[in-house]
């Protein structure tokens, strides 16, 4: 059996909509400081691209992007990761019982090795060494996107976190560690106010992979309202890394994003907390910026407010810290419930 694969980072995350919700989700796309840089040659497949971050929106009506359109609604499906062998990555996966994802490819198409994952959603693998490594030049007609937006300092994805019900938990940890060379943190916590939802982290020593894996105990949680009302497991959250969040938050500002209004309270707690200067605290109010830090360092949080049924994007700096802001996450999930569908009320 091939060794557990080297996980270099995330290589896309693609989301699954219609025709109808393309310029929405085009429009906060830009808005976040991507580029539309490609079409793809025989679908109906866009990328959109920032630093190393590649976002590929799929209103293909045919193949897996149309049956999952159909069962979740607007959702991110699927997920590529640079590894050092696509195809020994697959084959370890097969042989501990994955299922391998396959479908018909249309002229020009690259094979990309994939398997079934969480939700039922899609883990492709590429790698350098192979075709895969030109996959964006030999399926995309590159766009020059002249939208006046700019870009506001994304340079990678810190993490992506899943959601699932609880007894899924130890599952998916285990799908993980037994194909990736990656490992389990502890188990943490998260207080929502409707209920705590267990999270534990898969995350590799480089730091190139980080996946938290959130598990619901009830659908009243954040993360259970997710699960219920997209009907399954999935990719709830996308957390986007920067080395100037202030920076970050004025072009976001400028490109007319909204961000997720933070309680001041949090702020007067946060001063209190960590003794920290009062007018540092005024400029991380400003811009609706959450704070924490650990012996290795500091963290810094900047959410968007919630899309559809709880779907959100994250943008952090880390300095050195090790966490994921759970101090912050009560105050996180507050703010973020207050944009949510009420459960009963019809979509418009």
């Amino acid at each position: 059996m091939p060794a557990r694969a080297e996980v270099e980072g995330v290589a896309f995350i693609e989301f699954t909509v219609d025709e109808a919700e393309t310029s929405a989700l085009s429009d906060r796309l830009r808005a976040l400081g991507f580029r539309h840089v490609g079409h793809h040659k025989s679908k109906r497949v866009d990328v959109f691209r920032q630093g190393n971050i590649n976002l590929v929106v799929n209103t293909d009506p045919d193949g897996f992007a149309g049956v999952s359109y159909a069962l979740h609604g607007q959702s991110a499906y699927a997920m590529g990761l640079w590894v050092d062998d696509a195809e020994a990555a697959v084959a370890r996966a097969v042989a501990l019982g994955a299922e391998r994802f396959e479908q018909a490819l249309t002229p020009g198409e690259i094979k990309m090795p994939a398997i079934r994952g969480v939700g039922g959603g899609i883990l492709y693998f590429l790698d350098r060494g192979s075709v895969l490594a030109r996959i964006w030049e030999s399926e995309f007609d590159p766009i020059d996107d002249d939208t006046d937006l700019r870009p506001v300092g994304l340079t990678g994805i810190d993490h992506v976190a899943q959601t699932m019900k609880y007894e899924e938990l130890l599952t998916w940890l285990l799908f993980y560690t037994a194909i990736l060379k990656a490992h389990k943190t502890p188990m943490v916590d998260i207080i929502d106010p409707a209920g705590v939802v267990r999270s534990q982290v898969v995350e590799n020593e480089p730091g190139t992979l980080r996946i938290t894996l959130n598990g619901a105990e009830n659908r009243n949680t954040l993360a259970g309202h997710f699960i219920a009302e997209t009907f399954g497991s999935g990719i709830q959250h996308l957390a986007f890394s920067t080395d100037d969040i202030f920076a970050t938050a004025v072009a976001l500002s400028k490109n007319g994003f909204a961000t997720l209004m933070i309680s001041p309270n949090y702020y007067d707690d946060l001063e209190a907390r960590f003794g920290l200067e009062p007018t540092f605290t005024d400029r991380l109010k400003a811009h609706n910026i959450l704070y924490d830090r650990d012996d290795y360092g500091e963290y810094f949080q900047l959410y968007s407010p919630t899309y559809g049924e709880g779907f959100f994007f994250e943008i952090v700096q880390r300095s050195g810290y090790r966490g994921y802001g759970a101090a912050n996450a009560i105050f996180r999930i507050a703010a973020l419930r207050r944009h949510l569908r009420p459960i009963g009320v019809p979509k418009l």
